[in-house]
């Protein structure tokens, strides 16, 4: 935790800013090849015993994924937390708000990191999320697999890991090609784990939520009213209220504050910020009213919060 920076938000990491978290190896051996800012992969459990649970959120400016093949964790992707089993993917796109909540300590498998760019050669981003919806922003991140799709699976990987473990220098095209590879096998089981929602109605209420959760992670620094987001998706407060509440039993109301909670509670403990600066951040002017709004919600006040280690 650095307590010298003074970001505005929730932190994006870059590659070069997560190193120190997923490149190392609990003997302090660097796992960096040289394309890493561009693409990585390294196995989870070379890395397990010097991570420390619950990570702080952040975003980051790269496309990750894991697949856990023993063991399990549980990750958090914008307002949801998923627990991921064995022999399961989670996927996640770049600048979605997320951290990892839990990780069994047997875990073993492999985390991944690229580049959007370096698939959006052959597609624009739309079309690349329209071809593995997995990958975006309102996806489902589960994907599961079963044991003849992943011992292909594991193939590529395996291959990912070895080109990216060279001495030299790899062509990038290679990288390209087993992602692709990868992401059509997935695709070919990622319906299989798709939710089933019961009708209509509750399929569009679904997505509406999901489109005012990735609209709260954009702009919930700027926008403090659920009018405001109403107005955004182009439909009424009252309807937002009651599509929210259908999916995920809280109000529109309740999964702003939640976010507005998660963001502060970042600043509280990532930087040197006043109080009274996180609180005008938020969009609470008054300090007074951000303490009583974040000990209502937590049972603490932010000057506790700030000081637990």
């Amino acid at each position: 935790m650095n307590k010298g920076i003074k970001p505005e938000r929730v932190p994006t990491l870059t590659p070069d800013t997560l190193s120190k978290t997923v490149f190392y190896q609990s003997d302090g051996i660097s796992r960096q090849g040289p394309h890493h800012s561009t693409f990585h992969i390294n196995r989870i459990e070379t890395v397990r015993q010097s991570l420390q649970f619950p990570m702080l959120p952040h975003r980051k400016t790269v496309v990750d994924f894991i697949l856990v093949t023993h063991g399990s964790m549980v990750r958090r992707k914008g307002l949801t937390s998923y627990t991921v089993p064995t022999n399961t993917f989670f996927l996640l796109p770049a600048h979605q708000i997320s951290f990892d909540e839990w990780m069994s300590e047997d875990i073993q498998g492999y985390y991944c990191h690229f580049d959007a760019n370096l698939l959006t050669r052959r597609w624009q981003k739309q079309d690349l999320e329209n071809e593995f919806l997995f990958l975006s922003f309102s996806g489902n991140p589960l994907v599961s697999i079963d044991k003849e799709r992943l011992r292909d699976i594991v193939f590529l990987l395996n291959r990912l890991e070895a080109e990216y473990l060279k001495d030299h220098n790899a062509a990038v095209d290679i990288f390209r090609i087993y992602l692709l590879a990868l992401f059509f096998e997935l695709k070919q089981t990622a319906p299989v784990a798709a939710s089933t929602i019961p009708d209509q109605a509750d399929t569009a209420a679904q997505r509406l939520t999901q489109q005012y959760k990735n609209a709260l992670a954009e702009f919930v620094y700027e926008k403090q009213n659920v009018s405001d987001y109403a107005e955004m998706l182009h439909i009424s407060p009252n309807h937002l209220n009651k599509c929210v509440r259908t999916i995920t039993g809280q109000s529109a109301r309740e999964l702003l504050d939640e976010m507005i909670l998660l963001e502060a509670k970042v600043l509280l403990s990532q930087t040197t910020l006043s109080i009274g600066e996180i609180a005008y951040q938020i969009g609470r002017q008054d300090p007074s009213n951000f303490g009583r709004f974040f000990k209502t919600k937590t049972g603490m006040t932010p000057r506790a919060y700030q000081q637990i280690d």
